[in-house]
């Protein structure tokens, strides 16, 4: 839930990212917004805030779950490939292509051998998106285990019995610690560093989560406007 003082300050952000934004879309720049945690740590409630914050016109959301047929499209990430944003335009990746290294990794989806070769083609991935001037802001939302059970129970009250899927990951699964432990070591990196967002409090985890992306429009998209090129008239 969000309190009195939340709202406003989430209303504050709201329209503070929807004026960085307009800069973002003058200079025709891209940037790419990623939402990971597990299930239940609050990245939809952020998602929701940001979604009312930026123009819907300049911005796709793309959600990430397993795909059995992933095998037919050739690479792994040749999906993600498809789904980069165009200039001026920003993609939110609702879970990411770090899945495969959470997720489908302690549910014994992919192959362990792979990880390693897996890590470096992410890395590659990234910083061949900040070479040609992609913004990249990583998100990462943690919640306690018991606040993660909390919601995800509430959550499938609220569902049709179709929607459910199989029983998430937990957060206090000991394999799911090491895969995260690992996830810091070899993807935080200085062209693509990690935010974390502690979100037991949905309300504040939305706010430090538009603050880190309003931090980073701050830094990376040009303040003045673009300089007009005017018709020389003969």
């Amino acid at each position: 839930m969000v309190n009195a003082g939340q709202t406003a300050t989430l209303a504050a952000l709201r329209d503070h990212l929807g004026e960085l934004q307009q800069a973002q879309i003058a200079h025709g720049r891209r940037a790419i917004i990623l939402l990971e945690g597990p299930p239940g740590s609050g990245k939809k409630a952020a998602l929701r805030q940001l979604a009312a914050a930026f123009d819907p016109c300049y911005l796709a959301v793309h959600q990430c779950s397993f795909d059995r047929r992933e095998a037919s499209r050739g690479h792994w990430l040749a999906g993600f490939w498809a789904q980069l944003p165009s200039a001026g335009n920003t993609a939110v990746f609702f879970r990411s292509w770090y899945r495969r290294v959470l997720d489908d990794r302690v549910l014994g989806r992919v192959d362990e051998a792979s990880i390693p070769r897996t890590f470096d083609e992410i890395n590659e991935f990234e910083a061949q998106q900040r070479d040609y001037g992609t913004l990249i802001v990583k998100l990462y939302f943690s919640a306690a285990d018991t606040v993660q059970r909390q919601r995800i129970d509430a959550c499938w009250t609220r569902q049709w019995p179709q929607l459910r899927r199989e029983e998430p990951v937990s957060v206090s699964d000991s394999a799911y610690a090491r895969a995260f432990a690992e996830l810091q070591a070899n993807s935080d990196t200085r062209w693509s560093p990690w935010k974390l967002i502690d979100a037991n409090d949905e309300g504040q985890g939305s706010i430090a989560a538009l603050e880190a992306i309003a931090d980073a429009w701050s830094k990376a998209m040009p303040a003045n406007p673009p300089q007009l090129i005017q018709t020389i008239r003969a």
